[in-house]
């Protein structure tokens, strides 16, 4: 087997740029199949926690293979001064982006595919004991057939390490961290439930749930956790989808939904709603009524 990134792929234009790295579009030299290839120079790692992030990405991505909505690494290479990963390349508008672009929420049923894809890819991370922690629209990618594809684990961490089954650390990104990882104490995978139910708001309302003019107001709006639904702009948005984010944005952990109570039956009702009433609208307008 090479050890060359060079003998396997030909890098192609520049796609991204991150703190540590650029990701570049590449072709296999044998498959002629398109990837994308994120290049961390180490030379730019100035702690230890960044060589942390950067080493345990694709030991994470290994442990996730084989899920559709989770970015699947193909290779890595790494030499002195850099670390090559080749994963799924994602060359459509992150979910930033469409939300940016949209500039106002999205309709409930267009939300729904969203939702129940990151949901399922969530769900997919936590019966392997693996929580994300920086869930956010950034992270949140597409293919080119529209299919969503989780991406950058450097903050991920196996929650079932331990017999609590919990984790500690400040990490995430305003508007989307949880309260309880705010507050330094230990918390487990329902961070995650948290960082998802506020992307759903944000797909639905066109705002955050909990926003300041600073990271500081931010984080202290999270803390207070004061959930509200302005009826300016939730109100097209349905009661089952509303009783999801309350049940997703509790600011008590322990009662606050795990992944797999969203996907339960409570959820399954709230879409098919959404599916149902989208139905009807086309029936009248086919004048089958």
């Amino acid at each position: 087997m090479s050890e060359s990134l060079e003998n396997d792929y030909k890098l192609c234009e520049e796609l991204g740029r991150g703190q540590f790295g650029i990701i570049y579009r590449c072709f296999s030299l044998t498959s002629g199949e398109a990837f994308a290839c994120k290049s961390i120079d180490k030379r730019l790692l100035s702690d230890s926690t960044d060589r942390e992030c950067i080493t345990k990405e694709p030991k994470v991505l290994r442990v996730l293979a084989g899920n559709a909505h989770v970015i699947q690494i193909h290779r890595l290479y790494e030499d002195e001064n850099w670390i090559h990963m080749v994963v799924d390349l994602c060359d459509g508008p992150d979910l930033y982006y469409r939300i940016s672009k949209r500039g106002g929420a999205f309709s409930e049923s267009e939300a729904v595919s969203i939702f129940t894809q990151l949901i399922e890819a969530i769900s997919y991370c936590h019966r392997l004991g693996i929580a994300h922690r920086d869930i956010k629209p950034d992270n949140v990618l597409f293919d080119s057939t529209g299919k969503l594809k989780l991406a950058d684990f450097g903050s991920a961490e196996w929650f079932g390490m331990n017999e609590r089954g919990t984790m500690t650390g400040v990490v995430g990104t305003p508007y989307y961290v949880a309260p309880e990882v705010l507050l330094g104490k230990e918390y487990n995978e329902k961070v995650d439930v948290w960082s998802a139910g506020v992307i759903l708001y944000i797909l639905l309302g066109g705002v955050p749930p909990f926003y300041g003019e600073t990271s500081v107001e931010t984080f202290e709006a999270v803390l207070r956790g004061n959930l509200r639904f302005p009826a300016r702009i939730f109100r097209s948005v349905s009661p089952e989808a509303k009783d999801l984010l309350r049940k997703m944005l509790c600011k008590d952990a322990s009662r606050r939904f795990s992944v797999e109570q969203v996907s339960s039956k409570t959820y399954i009702s709230f879409s098919s709603k959404v599916y149902f009433h989208n139905l009807k609208i086309c029936e009248c307008l086919l004048g089958n009524n």
